[in-house]
């Protein structure tokens, strides 16, 4: 059996912690914390955390090469942030006919196309659901999923024949055929499902081409093999686990973020590290995080 090793834990305690991703160029972890609007970056080698406060809740986020400037899912729509001075460059706006719903979970493919789900966190209309959208490299704007609650567990095959997808109350991790020349969707199968209690969130594939999971309500984290069936299962202090990726050097390095909303005073005396990023040493080999790519 591999090994994981937790060798550092960042106590940032983020209401909801999400959408953490390794930037190669800057040897750093970055992720959000949805709720109090802040964008965070670890710098893995010398520990030094950085914050920035943001303008809109953030549910996840891309690199792009030749840019400096952050693309951002926020809470309202798709936008380029720029970090030293804060400023918005606003793309689209899929969703502003639904008051009530959020951008969530999401990352670029394999192609550099940049990819988010939404959250319906208000239903106003009988007809309002969360979706799933694109922005491709000719920042232009598509929509590929509809009628769902909570977007979320979006990663990629290795070979991009096949896309990952959960909508979390459904308690349901699908696998979709994926065109990896036109970013369309084919046909879907359920790939794994969780207990009661216990959602799919934020996702990631290895080397091995084996899905790393998040797993809400579930004080764990778990690998997936191609075929669903489950491989490991890491176990953590904490139980509202949110999203994995891997980094450092090597790619061995595994990052969980993780929240504490929600949580009665008691659970937070039960887990008094609920909300931190969670670093681990593992014999495990993660991919590149892929940046978007401008056409």
């Amino acid at each position: 059996m591999k090994k994981v090793e937790l060798i550092d834990q960042v106590n940032c305690h983020n209401l909801l912690g999400e959408g953490v991703q390794w930037n190669a160029q800057e040897k750093s972890f970055w992720w959000t914390d949805i709720l109090s609007k802040k964008l965070f970056s670890y710098q893995l080698f010398s520990r030094s955390l950085k914050e920035w406060d943001l303008p809109e809740r953030l549910g996840c986020f891309a690199f792009s090469d030749g840019k400096s400037e952050v693309l951002a899912a926020f809470e309202s729509g798709f936008a380029w942030y720029h970090l030293e001075s804060g400023r918005c460059e606003w793309i689209a706006k899929p969703e502003a006919h639904w008051q009530g719903n959020r951008l969530n979970d999401g990352r670029c493919d394999r192609q550099g196309r940049f990819w988010s789900g939404s959250i319906t966190e208000q239903q106003n209309h009988p007809s309002q659901s969360a979706g799933l959208f694109c922005l491709d490299g000719e920042v232009k704007i598509s929509q590929h999923l509809t009628g769902l609650k909570i977007s979320n567990a979006l990663c990629w095959s290795r070979d991009s024949s096949k896309m990952y997808h959960a909508d979390s109350p459904t308690h349901t991790l699908r696998v979709y055929d994926f065109d990896a020349e036109t970013g369309r969707l084919g046909s879907s199968t359920i790939f794994a499902k969780t207990e009661t209690g216990i959602e799919p969130d934020g996702a990631c594939v290895d080397a091995d081409d084996y899905v790393w999971n998040a797993q809400w309500g579930g004080s764990r984290v778990v690998r997936y093999a191609p075929d669903g069936t489950k491989n490991f299962v890491l176990a953590l202090p904490v139980s509202q686990v949110t999203c994995v990726a891997f980094g450092g050097d090597d790619y061995s390095i595994l990052a969980v973020t993780s929240a504490r909303i929600g949580l009665s005073g008691e659970a937070l005396q039960a887990q008094p590290d609920a909300g931190n990023l969670f670093i681990f040493k593992t014999e495990f080999t993660g991919l590149p995080e892929s940046r978007f790519l401008i056409k």
